[in-house]
């Protein structure tokens, strides 16, 4: 009878109680582990010491039974701010970067006031990479610290793999470091984007090369990820426009190092240019590979190889690399006072110098903070979703493409600059450019 009586009341063990109930009114769960604790009662003469166990249980439980859910997550005093970024994987040369402009912006608006009376609490949680993590990093933010709006998370897979929970919690995904077009273009969408998609730059920069360099055989050397799966299908779509086809699509794991047989299977193909869906380091070795191999072919990626820190590759060999951005790295010796004092302040506040992750942390901090105060500190959908609407000609203070997203847009921008690494800078090649 107990273990039937136990099933009956859908939960095993105390903590059942607690946790599976989290989100009900806090009176009617308090009744409902009462009446678990008698009907768990194994003999009437126990029942009196279930009944305090269960009492017990309430009193420990009670804040955060009471004080869950939306009446919490618009609290008055601040604004929680959850992200999910790589702080120890592949791509922690970027998380890092991030997290720390978005922290020297957020702390500079909490000096001054806050939003409205109310501080920005940014909450960071480290995925390594890794989209269980980054669903397991989710629901600790969600649940646990009760994150009101997400800003710059980053990671395509990762992002794409936790919008169920955000979106089932009614929480915003601002501005992530993930421009893949399923974030922005689902019915349901929940998502907007700083600047251009990578299917736009790659596009634009395969049309420009086409028109102004005359590639013919352009191959494809991509992470086996969804974001490697979006640069393949921009440099088809491209390239269909102009009646040619892919000549050559290799692919890696983001954490592979040895690319000497990858290259020579597009050297042995004939390309004359090689499109990367690449991070940092593998963007550096099979250019070196190239390189050693003797090989003098051109190299073009989307804004996640536009940095400072692949101008530094041993032995020059990004050099020469074609990269498609929408934003803007300045050169501190021709930098305007603004950006030259946003530089200073970085590199006080974190002894190091700001990369193209810190600029796109910027302008993800920037763009949050003014859509919060649009929408009057609100993190709510609704009002964060008129908010972003009302932004249009907007610019970023390092000079990159105007973004705007009335009428429903949900990506700042569709154009990019084209750029090539040459010596320590990247010289812009463009205008915005698009397709």
């Amino acid at each position: 009878m107990r273990q039937y009586r136990a099933n009956w009341c859908g939960l095993s063990t105390w903590r059942d109680c607690n946790i599976h109930f989290i989100h009900l009114p806090c009176r009617w769960t308090c009744i409902w582990v009462t009446f678990c604790a008698i009907l768990r009662a194994p003999d009437w003469e126990k029942l009196m010491r279930h009944i305090l166990r269960a009492a017990l249980l309430i009193g420990l439980a009670a804040p955060v039974l009471c004080f869950s859910g939306s009446s919490y997550a618009q609290g008055k005093s601040d604004i929680v701010v959850g992200t999910i970024t790589d702080l120890s994987g592949p791509a922690a040369v970027y998380g890092h970067a991030v997290v720390n402009a978005m922290r020297l912006r957020f702390d500079a608006v909490n000096a001054a006031g806050g939003i409205r009376g109310r501080k920005l609490k940014l909450v960071v949680e480290d995925h390594q990479f890794q989209v269980p993590r980054a669903v397991q990093a989710t629901s600790k933010l969600l649940r646990l610290d009760h994150a009101q709006v997400f800003v710059g998370s980053l990671g395509t897979a990762q992002v794409q793999a936790v919008l169920p929970q955000l979106r089932a919690a009614g929480v915003a995904n601002l501005f992530p470091m993930a421009a893949s077009r399923d974030l922005v273009h689902a019915p349901d969408a929940i998502s907007w984007i700083s600047g251009s998609l990578y299917y736009d730059q790659i596009r634009a920069g395969v049309k420009w090369m086409v028109e102004t360099q005359a590639k013919q055989a352009v191959c494809v050397m991509a992470q086996g990820t969804d974001y490697g799966e979006e640069v393949q299908q921009a440099v088809k779509d491209e390239l269909a426009r102009h009646g040619q086809s892919v000549k050559m699509v290799v692919t890696h794991r983001p954490i592979d190092t040895d690319f000497s047989a990858p290259v020579q299977r597009l050297r042995n193909a004939g390309c004359d240019l090689v499109v990367l869906a690449t991070l940092l380091r593998d963007t550096i070795l099979p250019m070196a590979s190239a390189k050693t191999a003797g090989w003098n072919v051109d190299f073009l990626g989307p804004s996640t190889t536009h940095d400072y820190l692949l101008a530094q590759a041993p032995g020059g060999a990004t050099q020469g690399l074609y990269s498609v951005s929408s934003i803007a790295l300045p050169d501190r010796a021709a930098a305007p006072a603004g950006v030259v004092a946003w530089m200073d302040a970085y590199k006080a506040r974190f002894n190091t110098e700001p990369n193209a992750a810190a600029i796109y942390g910027a302008t993800i901090a920037d763009l949050a903070v003014l859509a919060l105060d649009r929408a009057g500190g609100d993190a709510g959908m609704a009002k964060l979703t008129r908010s972003i609407a009302s932004i249009r000609g907007w610019r970023d203070l390092f000079g990159g493409t105007l973004q705007s997203f009335g009428d429903g847009g949900r990506q700042g921008t569709r154009q990019a600059y084209v750029y090539q690494l040459r010596g320590p800078h990247y010289e812009r090649l463009t205008e915005a450019v698009g397709y």
